[in-house]
């Protein structure tokens, strides 16, 4: 069986889809959710609303008094906590089955001890760190955490509520499926770790997205949850199956990848893709 492909770009990346790929069914976009929650932590620190500096035990009681961590290191991978919790809670074949809201603020009163570095010296991804971070902008703002992305950053991009969600409709999803055919088993990635990796979106949803907050900056700079890889800012995200890269050159270059299957070949055919794309022509100096 070939291996189902979206590509989504422009400008001079021709739009792809292969094998079986539908562009406006919900796919699971992993770690790519985690510019979702950076993106609502930069809108409400630009509203006053939240202070990305100030200790995160002012927002999460559980935290210890003695923490340096901060929901902006949170956001920039500097909170010294490991990429995952060193205790599964969940069986092998679905690790997040149990981690629930009331796991993870149990967690919170052994932050300390969890990290691996002190807080703002080293950078580590931290599927964990977002986790923590998703937990303290809803207990700071009292909403849900779909309210909060439909909030500060769907409808700010004219897109509508739930357009990315953590719960699609079920005949509208776009599953990886067995060599027979079937649907595979799925991860249950709507408890706490739904702010670092469990949100669906169809690749046209995800490609308006990227454009809106990477190539016409409609939301001002980019949340600091983006990579940078030279002119490029970039995010990938994989779960069990599936995988995909969002990506945007400086020079107006974007892309939007969605394969199931192995992670770093998603990861090397964006790279080859966005590389080889010509470069949109200059525009005209009209005064």
């Amino acid at each position: 069986m070939r291996t189902p492909t979206c590509l989504l770009g422009g400008p001079g990346i021709e739009d792809r889809v292969a094998h079986g790929h539908d562009p406006d069914r919900f796919v699971e976009i992993g770690s790519l959710s985690k510019v979702f929650t950076g993106t609502v932590l930069a809108a409400l620190a630009g509203q006053g609303a939240l202070d990305p500096d100030a200790p995160l035990h002012e927002i999460l009681p559980e935290v210890p008094r003695t923490s340096a961590i901060t929901p902006r290191r949170l956001a920039e991978h500097t909170s010294g906590l490991p990429r995952l919790l060193p205790v599964p809670t969940g069986p092998p074949d679905d690790p997040y089955a149990d981690f629930t809201e009331t796991a993870l603020r149990d967690a919170l009163r052994d932050l300390e001890a969890l990290r691996r570095s002190p807080a703002g010296e080293e950078e580590e991804y931290s599927n964990l760190g977002y986790a923590v971070l998703g937990l303290a902008l809803t207990t700071a703002t009292g909403r849900t955490y779909q309210e909060l992305v439909d909030a500060h950053v769907l409808r700010p991009l004219d897109l509508a509520a739930g357009a990315v969600t953590a719960r699609p409709p079920g005949d509208l999803r776009l599953v990886p499926r067995t060599l027979l055919g079937r649907p595979r088993p799925l991860w249950n990635l709507t408890g706490a770790i739904l702010p670092s990796g469990g949100l669906w979106a169809t690749p046209r949803t995800m490609a308006r997205v990227l454009v809106g907050l990477l190539v016409e900056r409609r939301l001002g700079a980019p949340a600091p949850t983006w990579r940078r890889a030279g002119p490029t800012l970039w995010h990938n995200g994989a779960t069990r199956d599936a995988s995909v890269v969002a990506a945007a050159h400086d020079d107006g270059r974007w892309l939007l990848l969605h394969r199931f299957g192995d992670p770093a070949k998603t990861d090397r055919l964006a790279v080859a893709t966005l590389t080889a794309a010509p470069a949109p022509a200059p525009r005209p100096d009209i005064r």
